[in-house]
């Protein structure tokens, strides 16, 4: 009976997700995206139910070798890039490829992703992305297996906004480091004598410079001396 649901759920979430695609207003769009949360969680909760009841009816062989246990694996690596539509995530697993479509699929909000990859070599896989940095059009998302990886199609809500980060955490994270490592601005000191401004600048350009620029600093150095002495000559 619960794989016959199963079945009728998975149906229901398909035909909506499609529904989803054709929607244009986004009031209906965001209806649609909850109830498929709703038949998806359904879904997810029948099936694990499901695999309890059969490991509690089955009855191993006394001969047969124990079944190994699944367990779950979170997901921290990934790559992204973007285009003017998209911010695409890359998340590699070997042989992923193999699976049924329904085994990989994400469960999408308007500021995160979740992906879930189900008995890959006996393992479940799940990658969680929380406070992406833009909301993101969740109708128009979608996700393809390729060769030992999954691309997730993210779609922006605002096209040809360029994204720094990809959560609002790694872009506050960046802020803060680069505000740490930024020199405090100079005070203006009218007691400083302008010569020895000018002289401190150039030893900061000849320490920071290249060949090119030490010898020419030298040059003026130079020169610089030279003249004074002559001008005391002359006096």
């Amino acid at each position: 009976m619960s794989e016959a649901k199963m079945k009728e759920l998975r149906s229901d979430i398909d035909e909506l997700n499609e529904l989803l695609k054709q929607a244009k207003r986004k009031r209906v769009q965001d209806f649609l995206s909850l109830e498929i949360r709703k038949l998806e969680t359904e879904w997810i909760n029948l099936k694990e139910a499901s695999a309890k009841s059969m490991e509690v009816e089955a009855s191993p062989a006394p001969s047969a070798a124990p079944t190994p246990k699944r367990y779950q694996i979170k997901l921290n690596g990934y790559g992204w890039d973007q285009s003017d539509k998209y911010i695409k995530v890359f998340v590699t697993l070997k042989d992923v490829q193999s699976l049924p479509k329904e085994q990989v699929y994400c469960v999408l909000t308007e500021k995160s992703m979740e992906l879930r990859v189900e008995n890959l070599d006996n393992k479940d896989y799940v990658l969680v992305i929380n406070k992406l940095l833009e909301p993101i059009n969740v109708g128009e998302c979608h996700w393809k297996q390729k060769t030992d990886m999954v691309v997730i199609f993210l779609a922006k809500s605002r096209p040809n906004i360029k994204w720094s980060h990809m959560t609002e955490v790694e872009k506050k994270f960046d802020d803060q480091r680069k505000n740490r490592f930024k020199p405090e601005p100079e005070v203006a000191d009218p007691n400083k004598d302008p010569q020895e401004s000018i002289m401190s600048l150039m030893k900061n350009m000849y320490e920071t410079g290249d060949d090119e620029m030490k010898r020419m600093i030298s040059k003026a150095w130079y020169e610089g001396q030279h003249k004074k002495k002559s001008d005391t000559l002359d006096l």
